[in-house]
């Protein structure tokens, strides 16, 4: 349910590799046990180092920059956000036939968000407006012209038209095919973001959320953080909340009527791919997927 629309081949990727890149190039760690953190998603595999540490490498080349950008930004960001994020404290570079850099972070506890415990919570939904709201107005010092660089930069609903309407086609009857269609219409032909430029996370879904103890305890992921129109982050609204928690959350961030229609376009769009991806051989995926196509044609 990322942003990326491209489905990739995975990289095999084993322990006996991790271990021998942490203690090439991180040898303070190179005697703290690993273990393999499952499910840990389409784009990383994920091993817990010690106690405290985690380590995370691309499966494919699509996420090969997000170990940088995570160093980079992710240290800045960390104390004037809410929840808790993955601060890298190394980045590794391709070795011994891995070919891409791979990250050392911190370790984060907690059970991934679910819709089942949070969807109808008006706590966790301001919780994630919170967020948004706090991310969207960090003002990092240095370039003005952050918003122009390549990495922080993200494709635009147009940009996914011709995939989105052929993935509409080929649904078929799974969905109501009119509703989908009037839906993409409307997000395209909504007045775009006219207020300067903010941050967003860029891939802001139910399985880049912790929880400790029923409430949100960090977000992460950050492979698609950038600046620019922040409807994409909206797609959280259908992925995880119910309609009531879904207003609660539309109030407290005080989006306007284009950019929530965006914010719907975006949840199609991703919803879609992920569905023509992934579901007819993940279960779970199917379920989930289904349930964002559904509800963000609710609105």
């Amino acid at each position: 349910m990322a942003i990326e629309e491209t489905v990739h081949t995975p990289l095999t990727i084993d322990a006996v590799l991790v271990s021998r890149l942490v203690r090439t190039q991180f040898p303070q760690w190179a005697e703290l046990p690993l273990e393999l953190v499952d499910p840990a998603g389409s784009d990383h595999v994920i091993y817990r180092l010690g106690r405290e540490l985690s380590v995370r490498l691309p499966r494919h080349a699509g996420a090969v920059g997000q170990a940088r950008k995570e160093a980079e930004w992710l240290p800045r960001l960390a104390g004037h956000l809410p929840l808790a994020v993955p601060v890298p404290v190394g980045v590794g570079e391709p070795d011994l036939g891995y070919p891409w850099p791979w990250a050392v972070s911190r370790w984060l506890e907690g059970k991934v968000a679910t819709v089942e415990a949070l969807a109808d919570s008006p706590v966790v939904a301001l919780e994630v407006a919170e967020f948004l709201t706090s991310l969207q107005q960090f003002l990092p010092e240095g370039d003005p012209a952050l918003h122009a660089r390549e990495d922080l930069t993200a494709g635009s609903l147009a940009d996914r038209d011709r995939a989105t309407r052929a993935a509409i086609a080929e649904v078929g009857d799974a969905f109501d095919t009119t509703a989908m269609t009037e839906l993409w219409h409307a997000a395209l032909c909504a007045p775009g973001w006219d207020s300067p430029p903010v941050w967003f996370h860029g891939d802001l879904h139910t399985g880049n959320l912790l929880t400790l103890d029923g409430r949100l305890s960090a977000v992460i992921d950050f492979g698609g953080l950038g600046i620019g129109d922040p409807a994409c982050d909206l797609t959280i609204a259908y992925t995880l909340m119910s309609a009531e928690s879904r207003a609660v959350f539309r109030a407290a961030l005080g989006m306007d009527e284009a950019t929530w229609t965006r914010g719907r376009g975006w949840a199609l769009a991703t919803g879609l791919n992920a569905y023509i991806s992934y579901a007819a051989v993940d279960p779970h995926i199917a379920a989930q997927t289904t349930r964002q196509i559904t509800q963000a044609l609710i609105g």
